[in-house]
Order: structure tokens, then sequence, then C-alpha cells
């Protein structure tokens, strides 16, 4: 058995994160009609800020309220109260990844310990947790905006390897949907590293130069990988 800990990204790793249909959802008590072209729109000054706070640029709480000052402005609403809509509205629409309960299930049945390591936010993680009956199976849950870094930052992974008892780097493994992030992460950190390419994306890896140790286009095949090489001991 190789991998001890393996720690999970949360968003599009073991969640589904539908953030238009959030946005749909928590416009819909403000009696806007939030369309495509709006969410485009909102992509466009989203996306700058969640490279920004990756890059330690600006703090989560600047991601937040920036992302909706707009629409704060449009409607007389402070964008803390927007954020915190949304966050409600994403946790009420949560739904776990295929494969996500049985994958975590059986690791914990077979001894793994697990962490969350996200770049999401505090008041989503636990709700969700608790929502889809998962918060069991993890040891810890370690959030960017509670450490004040964010992943790829090797500080959060030294907070999350602080929690886990400093174990043997080349016993961990480090799973998520994101090459910028996770990914690079893990790399630089020295751990083994599984992308969940959904997608699958095969000219993406030969554009960039984040390679992962393994690249899986779902859960089950992840799964398959784990227990079928003798990486996680057999049930």
């Amino acid at each position: 058995m190789k991998y001890q800990w393996v720690i999970f990204d949360a968003d599009e790793t073991l969640f589904h994160f539908d953030n238009f249909s959030g946005l749909k959802q928590m416009f819909k008590q403000h009696q806007v009609d939030f369309d495509q072209a709006d969410f485009e729109a909102y992509q466009k000054i989203n996306k700058p800020l969640w490279v920004a706070y990756q890059n330690g640029a600006i703090t989560a709480t600047e991601l937040q309220t920036r992302r909706f000052d707009e629409w704060s402005k449009r409607l007389g609403i402070s964008s803390h109260e927007l954020n915190q809509n949304f966050l409600h509205a994403m946790a009420d629409i949560c739904k776990t990844l295929p494969g996500a309960k049985e994958l975590v299930r059986q690791l914990h049945q077979a001894g793994t310990k697990m962490a969350i390591m996200t770049n999401g936010f505090t008041q989503l993680q636990s709700i969700r947790l608790e929502r889809t009956d998962m918060h069991h199976f993890f040891d810890h849950l370690i959030i960017s905006e509670q450490v004040g870094h964010a992943k790829p930052s090797s500080i959060i992974f030294d907070h999350a390897f602080e929690k886990m008892g400093q174990p043997d780097k080349q016993n961990v493994l480090m799973v998520g949907d994101t090459l910028e992030s996770d990914i690079l992460g893990g790399n630089q950190y020295g751990i083994d590293t599984c992308w969940l390419n959904h997608n699958k994306q095969t000219d993406t890896i030969i554009t960039t130069d984040i390679i992962p140790t393994k690249s899986v286009g779902s859960l089950m095949e992840l799964h398959s990988w784990l227990f079928k090489d003798s990486l996680i001991k057999s049930l």
C-alpha cells in the first residue's frame, strides 16, 4: 500500500460547483432573471479575481465582495449580503459528483486517512459536508480562507501536513480538478498528484509544465487505479 493519506480538493472534485444555477437561484430572490449573458459578464470579473486570490494578490474577503460590486450598485444591496445569499444558494443545490461517496467510504473502510484542502469558503464547505453526510470520513478540512493562503502556495500545504502529523510525502496523494492550483501545488510540495480531468483535455498537459502523477476522467477511474494497482490496500 502506497498512499496512507489522500487529500481531496472540494469543488468539481467531490462536489458539483454549478455557480450559474446558484447565481440564478440567488438573484431570483431579488426579482432578477439572471441569464447566460449576465453569467458571462459575472465570470469576466470573477475569474481574474480567483487568479489574483490564488496568487496571493487579494484576500478571500476582497474576492467575495468585489465580484458582486456591479450588482450591488444596480440592486442597492451590499456586496457582502449578495455574497452571503450566493453561498447559501450554493449550499442548497449542493450535490456530490458521481462516485464520490462510494470512493471516500471505501477509502475510509480501508483505513486510509483523508483530508479536504479547498480554496473555497468556510461558510459553504462545512454545510456541504454535513448535508451530504460525508463529514465523518475526513480527518481534516483545510480551508484557504482560514489559513490565509490558497493553493498552490506551499503555506497551505505546510498547514495541512502539520494537522496530518507530518506524514512521509511519498505516502500522500493530492487529488483535484485544477492544474494551476491542485496539481501545481502538490507538485511543488513534492507529493504525488492525480488530476481529475473531467473533460479529458489531452492537449492541456501538452501545453503546460504542470504534469500530474496520474490523470483520470472520473472518480470511478480513480477508485480503480487506487485499489486495482494496490496503491490502497484492498478491502
